[in-house]
């Protein structure tokens, strides 16, 4: 007897199918079991211009008594990196220990910038790696807020710019499933929503600019809708959950980037069932303004002295008639 076969593309959407499931299972349970040594963060006030102070000491005692018990329990790199978290001047609208970690810092006056750069970054990135990832600290959220900062003072002497660096949420591991979903996109996108609201009541005057690394364009993508941002800029991306620029539903200027030697552009541009993350933001069809970013590696797009670098200081200025078009 022979069994008839199922069309291929019914065989492979089954299939597809089932491989997504599998993944929401896995992603939805990692680490359900784990242990955490480290204590909630306590209330904060809601954000505001007379706040702010109170919410940067605050987060600042947090973070002392997060680095307590990183040597207590001796989490070392864990230690490492708060010790740095708790340099003098560095201010922090949010902290919180636990799971991978997230922080959110903001250099500049937030309270009475003209414009405010939020950002958004991407996979492999906790609260251990927030300064220092091997040899490259620009790649970091915290050391590519500094590069962005200090590349927009050298182009504008008095930016009125304040840079957020905002680990606010908890991003997959390159090498987990959840790098192929939107999983951890779709809690991202919420409270990047809830946070660029936030800002906006804080400083309604301030023009907001989302830039977007690798998996965080996933994240923004699926935040941007309706936001009162001017730009959003993704660079680096796998995709942004959508089609088209237009797709995003944003009135903001869409940008993007990819460097010449960024392994990203291997990665297969296509969604279907909840796999992947859709057309290539850099592609023609896609119909974002695609900037330069010469020959940048996966994490080298804040690097000191690149034209990615550069550009991506320009459109968080508002400057974008002078940012550099990718060369077709």
């Amino acid at each position: 007897m022979i069994t008839p076969r199922l069309p291929r593309t019914r065989g492979l959407s089954r299939c597809l199918a089932a491989v997504a499931v599998v993944i929401a299972i896995w992603v939805t349970t990692l680490g359900a079991g784990r242990v955490n040594m480290y204590a909630k963060p306590d209330a904060l006030p809601a954000l505001s211009v007379s706040t702010l102070a109170a919410r940067y000491k605050a987060n600042r005692r947090a973070i002392g008594g997060a680095l307590k018990t990183a040597r207590r329990i001796q989490d070392f790199a864990m230690a490492r990196s708060l010790s740095r978290l708790l340099t003098p001047g560095r201010q922090f609208l949010s902290f919180d220990a636990r799971g991978t970690g997230r922080a959110v810092e903001v250099l500049g006056d937030l309270a009475h910038a003209r414009r405010v750069a939020i950002l958004v970054p991407g996979a492999d990135t906790t609260l251990t790696t927030f300064d220092v990832r091997g040899h490259r600290p620009y790649s970091t959220p915290g050391g590519g807020a500094r590069a962005l900062f200090d590349q927009a003072r050298q182009d504008e002497p008095d930016p009125h710019l304040a840079v957020v660096a905002w680990l606010g949420y908890s991003p997959p591991k390159v090498t987990s499933a959840g790098v192929i979903t939107d999983f951890r996109a779709d809690t991202g996108a919420s409270r990047l929503r809830r946070f660029v609201a936030e800002l906006h009541r804080l400083n309604p005057a301030a023009r907001t600019t989302l830039l977007c690394h690798s998996y965080g364009s996933v994240v923004c993508g699926e935040a941007v809708k309706g936001l009162p941002v001017s730009d959003v800029a993704a660079f680096g991306s796998p995709g942004m959950s959508t089609s088209s620029a237009a797709g995003l539903g944003t009135r903001a200027r869409v940008w993007a980037a990819r460097g010449t030697n960024d392994w990203i552009g291997l990665v297969p541009h296509v969604r279907m069932f909840g796999l992947g993350f859709g057309t290539d933001p850099v592609s023609s069809a896609f119909g974002a303004r695609v900037f330069a970013a010469g020959t940048a590696e996966h994490s080298e797009y804040l690097r000191p002295g690149s034209v990615s670098l550069r550009n991506l200081a320009l459109i968080a200025l508002g400057r974008g008639a002078q940012v550099t078009p990718a060369i077709t």
